[in-house]
């Protein structure tokens, strides 16, 4: 067998595109989603057999748990580990901070990836071999964008998580790595007004927002053997909106 990548987030615009930059045959994909399943669906008609998908919650901790037991005792152990999930961004003064929706946003970004990560990187230690990948955002580069501190709070812990584990598990051959595009034009941005995103556009010394095509070689990169010697990072892709 080659590779297994278990991705969280795989049914999101950059998940699916990464499974088709990815594929090779022999490998196999753990393809996480939340009812919203239909791009793995075709991508799994493309790859017959390459593509587990299951549709977890994973704010729900049993839900959680019984996903990491099921891939624990039905598929091999993953070589890789690509965290891609959160809740679309809201825009909202700090003042309007909503509690609730932001612990079930920490839940799918940070929960999520500990119990995970406590899960499946051990076992890549053993083998000492393994790549762990965080999905992040430009917006903890520098200055954030006003009225979005749910967002970057998340994404904050998620990156601190990144650099602990990467400190804890580099002798071990396992590198752990970050990506953080900047605006980009997926489903995500449903709940984002289109000014804004227009401004983003404009804003970026390229003319335009990312692109999954552009995100997804980065990230294809720091999960290659040929990343070995890097752990730690966080890889701006912003078009040098971010520097």
């Amino acid at each position: 067998m080659g590779n297994v990548y278990l991705i969280t987030g795989a049914s999101s615009d950059v998940g699916c595109a990464l499974i088709e930059y990815l594929y090779q045959e022999g490998d196999l994909f753990i393809a996480q989603g939340a009812s919203d399943l239909a791009g793995l669906e075709e991508l799994s008609k493309a790859h017959p057999g390459a593509i587990r998908t299951y549709n977890v919650d994973l704010t729900d901790k049993t839900a959680l748990a019984d996903f990491i037991a099921d891939v624990q005792q039905n598929c091999p152990a993953p070589t890789h580990f690509i965290h891609l999930p959160a809740l679309r961004v809201v825009n909202t003064k700090f003042k309007k901070f909503d509690e609730e929706r932001f612990e079930l946003d920490f839940s799918v970004q940070v929960r999520s990836a500990i119990a995970l990560c406590k899960a499946f990187v051990p076992g890549m230690a053993k083998t000492k071999k393994g790549r762990v990948l965080f999905m992040l955002t430009s917006y903890i580069l520098g200055m954030p964008p006003k009225n979005t501190a749910a967002y970057i709070m998340a994404k904050d812990a998620l990156s601190g998580l990144a650099r602990s584990l990467a400190a804890d598990y580099a002798a071990f051959g396992v590198t752990v790595n970050c990506v953080a595009p900047s605006m980009m034009e997926t489903k995500f941005l449903a709940d984002t007004s289109d000014l804004i995103v227009q401004a983003s556009a404009e804003a970026n010394p390229m003319g335009r927002n990312a692109r999954p095509s552009d995100v997804v070689p980065a990230m294809a990169f720091l999960l290659s053997e040929e990343a070995g010697f890097i752990t730690g990072i966080t890889l701006p892709i912003t078009g040098g909106s971010a520097l």
